[in-house]
């Protein structure tokens, strides 16, 4: 029987095969248990952890599983960064180390959102729970294409995905964005998919929770630059931002999340000043979806 595959602008990549790979990283695993922060829940066996974020949490019926990998998708203004550092500065206030991976803005802006809406990032670094570090997409692809170049073209050789600081093993990482990194491989789709696959796998490795941010339309359809992505994250979260005559509004929506049960619909959700996001789950959004 042949491979069914599917093509993009170059290369071909085999779904069948991303569907094994997924489907044994989701068979039980035992592991050893180690102590639970003040962030983090454990139900029937599975543990779980809460983001912090008012009414977000509440989408859950009893959180997000530790070590899962969640797409953060939304267009541009949807508020991305900063929902992914607010998750960050939560989990970091409550003793979790935190690692938040820039390819786009550099880390004395990003600092700068925290300081807008009182997160004190000083604080959080001083204390060793919180490291923004920025890095260039383009060295990134440089390096694993002269990585791939080396060994004739083989896309699955074992590649270090990103460089962890030394001494600091995050149990929670955030990438903003994978769009970015995407865009560096422009005309070489096929070495892109083989990063973004050992990057899902290395994640899964270290146990951390990860935040993928990824740039998409307003109203998107597909939620990931190739689509690949979001067939291999464990959760997809959609952020929306909304035009209803003159003005804008934002909405969230838990679109899939394996191994949890959650709220199924398209929620009201607002950027408050000196606090962040917000969201309303009993607030249903319907209008400007289509």
């Amino acid at each position: 029987m042949a491979k069914r595959t599917k093509k993009g602008e170059k290369g071909v990549f085999d779904v069948d095969k991303i569907k094994k790979e997924v489907k044994e990283a989701e068979k039980p695993k035992a592991k050893p248990k180690t102590g639970k922060t003040a962030s983090e829940k454990k139900v029937r066996g599975k543990d779980y952890i809460k983001t912090g974020i008012e009414g977000f949490d509440q989408l859950f019926e009893q959180g997000i599983p530790k070590g899962s990998a969640i797409l953060i998708a939304g267009g541009a203004g949807s508020g991305k960064t900063i929902m992914c550092l607010q998750i960050l500065a939560n989990a970091a206030k409550s003793g979790e180390k935190c690692l938040y991976l820039s390819f786009e803005e550099s880390e004395d802006r990003l600092k700068g959102h925290m300081e807008n809406f009182g997160w004190d990032p000083k604080s959080l670094e001083k204390s060793g729970n919180l490291m923004i570090k920025r890095m260039s997409p383009h060295d990134l692809a440089r390096s694993v294409e002269a990585l791939l170049a080396k060994e004739k073209g083989e896309l699955m050789i074992e590649i270090e995905p990103v460089i962890l600081p030394e001494g600091f093993k995050p149990d929670r990482i955030v990438i903003d964005s994978v769009s970015a990194i995407a865009s560096s491989f422009v005309g070489r789709e096929e070495n892109y998919r083989s990063y973004i696959g050992q990057l899902f796998r290395y994640f899964e490795k270290l146990e951390a929770t990860s935040f993928l941010v990824t740039e998409t339309e307003q109203v998107p359809k597909i939620f990931s630059p190739t689509g690949v992505e979001e067939f291999l994250a464990d959760g997809v979260v959609v952020l929306y931002n909304i035009r209803k005559g003159d003005i804008r509004e934002n909405a969230i929506e838990v679109l899939k999340l394996r191994g949890a049960k959650h709220l199924k619909k398209i929620v009201a959700m607002q950027i408050v000043d000196d606090k962040g996001i917000v969201v309303y789950p009993e607030q249903e959004v319907f209008g400007g979806l289509e």
